[in-house]
């Protein structure tokens, strides 16, 4: 299996390569977590080999770092196949996406990350690609213009989002194999911190597992992060191995708190809370307040806050719960009690 990638993604540092490939899960038995999603592959996976066809268009969605790209590259490996990998935003033109597809083989997999960012006309022209193995190339302009068409021999499109919501249903309805990604367990994640550690040569306590584990959002991506920065922490500060104190040391540096809420996450919060009274407010306000995106709050910030319990979604805005008063260090008002326990 070779691996393509398409020369109009950005590139990245040796740093994030040796992150994201050297230490990413390149098997099943290497892969921690997300269960259900496992073997329903497993199960389309061995569906198609049996029937010797390129497995179905698969969708993979939820929150960044929980393995879409990844579980993507263990597919196409156990597809015996070579994968290309591109993004929503590089394909601008139709014609970037159909110079990819002209060059796919038989069995060949696509991935295409942020798809959902994908332009209209790309996206279109996607829609015989993924349904009838054609694409319809128009020769010409104005009234002379005739459309050609090109058979594709069979191929996968896997498309990785972390908003569904923005495809358009024509585009989510030819994806055949739909899966959303959850958020991990501790134990989940503490397991991915002992084989990236395992990866990078380094000795690591249970304590600072641990410590590590909870502080990463549910995010194995995060994880990873935070065991490479307590890494340095330990090798330029401490002794060497990483040992309780220097992981304590080190997310204190790095300002992850003990449930791994991070700087802007806070900032959030204390917008809720004092410049908003708490809310209810809307995303698009929060975001002027601490100078902030509104996409990167509702991708990045809300979906960790949700699972907390330390902010509510209604449909008047966003409420900061007494539970993010409280790990805050903040006095719930007690005229907030009766309002939250009608929301």
């Amino acid at each position: 299996m070779t691996k393509k990638i398409d020369p109009k993604i950005e590139e990245v540092t040796p740093e994030e390569e040796k992150l994201f490939t050297s230490l990413r899960a390149g098997s099943w038995p290497e892969f921690h977590g997300q269960e259900n999603v496992k073997t329903a592959l497993q199960i389309a996976i061995e569906a198609a080999r049996k029937r010797e066809e390129a497995i179905e268009h698969v969708l993979f969605y939820g929150p960044p770092g929980l393995g879409k790209t990844t579980l993507s590259h263990i597919v196409a490996r156990e597809m015996g196949a070579n994968i290309r990998i591109t993004s929503g935003p590089a394909l601008a033109r139709s014609g970037d996406l159909a110079a990819i597809l002209t060059n796919l083989e038989k069995g060949d997999i696509l991935f295409i990350d942020e798809i959902h960012r994908l332009h209209k006309t790309v996206e279109e022209t996607m829609y015989s690609a993924m349904e009838d193995y054609a694409l319809d190339v128009v020769l010409g302009k104005g009234p002379s213009a005739r459309t050609l068409r090109l058979d594709l021999p069979p191929f996968t499109i896997i498309g990785a989002t972390t908003r569904a919501g923005l495809l358009s249903a024509p585009l989510r309805d030819r994806f055949g194999v739909v899966h959303r990604l959850n958020f991990y367990t501790p134990t989940e994640l503490g397991t991915i911190i002992v084989g990236g550690a395992q990866k990078l040569g380094i000795k690591i306590d249970k304590d600072s597992i641990h410590e590590i584990a909870k502080r990463a959002r549910g995010t194995p991506r995060i994880a990873l992060k935070l065991l490479k920065r307590v890494r340095d922490f330990a090798q330029v500060k401490g002794k060497g191995d990483i040992d309780l104190q220097a992981a304590l040391e080190a997310l204190k540096m790095l300002e992850v708190d003990s449930v791994g809420l991070d700087p802007l996450d806070v900032k959030f919060l204390e917008a809720v809370i004092k410049k908003h009274a708490g809310g209810p407010v809307g995303v698009e306000t929060i975001a002027a307040t601490i100078s902030e995106d509104s996409g990167t709050l509702e991708d990045l910030v809300e979906p960790y806050l949700l699972q907390l319990g330390f902010l509510q979604r209604t449909p008047r805005g966003r409420v900061a719960t007494k539970a993010a008063y409280e790990h805050l260090g903040i006095n719930f008002p007690q005229r907030l009690d009766k309002q939250q326990s009608l929301i």
